[in-house]
């Protein structure tokens, strides 16, 4: 469920182009083997990244009373893929931090450990700042045409990875700070949208952000994505999935 910044206190349960995530396309199946989905009675909510075989790595305005239901290993959320695990979280982390603005992270324990396979694998985690300018990608299961229209299998976007500078400066008055990493699409109103929050920035192959929040409009270029930066945070998540 990435969110306005504007909303990004409200939890929205169910949550212009084509049948993509916001002017994306559809990812290869199990080309991602990291995606999970995290569902509250069987209907996606958030996304993540799997960072270890216990342990998922999301949002944390994406936090819910009571357990998720993590699913992996698959490409649509409706057909029965001989892939697929589905876990419980026993634990939600969110950074100590968190605001309901900056510090916007969590990491959720399963109830086991997932099994390793062509379709689902870690991600490793981006230990360095990312780049202005850098090629990226993120994923997920969210809106597709920024009015709850949901896909059927796992969608994608590139980004392209903004300045802070840019990004303030087009943001006006909302604070980017510099545990934040801003990204764009190639052209207009290309982004993440509602459902997609908690899903991974990944730029050369590791997670390098994870949705956060974005403008009243998805993809809208003049209130970029902003996800919250991964190197940023490595200290607090090696020492969570060190400590559990």
């Amino acid at each position: 469920m990435a969110v306005s910044f504007l909303l990004l206190l409200v939890f929205v349960l169910n949550g212009a182009d084509g049948s993509h995530i916001v002017g994306g396309r559809d990812s290869a199946p199990h080309s991602r083997p990291y995606m999970a989905s995290l569902q509250v009675r069987s209907r996606h909510n958030c996304g993540g990244a799997l960072v270890k075989e216990n342990f998922v790595l999301t949002a944390a305005h994406c936090k819910i009373r009571g357990p998720y239901t993590v699913v992996l290993g698959v490409n649509s959320l409706s057909a029965n893929e001989s892939t697929k695990q589905e876990f419980r979280t026993v634990r939600a982390i969110p950074h100590p931090g968190y605001d309901g603005h900056e510090n916007d992270i969590m990491l959720l324990k399963l109830d086991s450990s997932a099994q390793l396979t062509a379709a689902v694998q870690l991600i490793s985690l981006k230990t360095s700042r990312v780049a202005t300018g850098s090629r990226c990608l993120t994923t997920g299961w969210g809106d597709i045409a920024d009015d709850r229209t949901k896909p059927n299998t796992l969608q994608e976007v590139n980004v392209t990875t903004l300045s802070r500078r840019t990004c303030r400066r087009r943001w006006g008055s909302v604070p980017v700070t510099r545990s934040m990493v801003c990204g764009e699409g190639a052209r207009g109103f290309q982004g993440f949208c509602s459902g997609d929050s908690g899903g991974p920035l990944v730029c050369d192959g590791a997670a390098a952000g994870v949705v956060s929040f974005s403008g009243r409009r998805c993809g809208n270029p003049k209130t970029p994505d902003v996800y919250t930066s991964v190197s940023s945070f490595g200290d607090w998540i090696r020492g969570v999935l060190n400590s559990n």
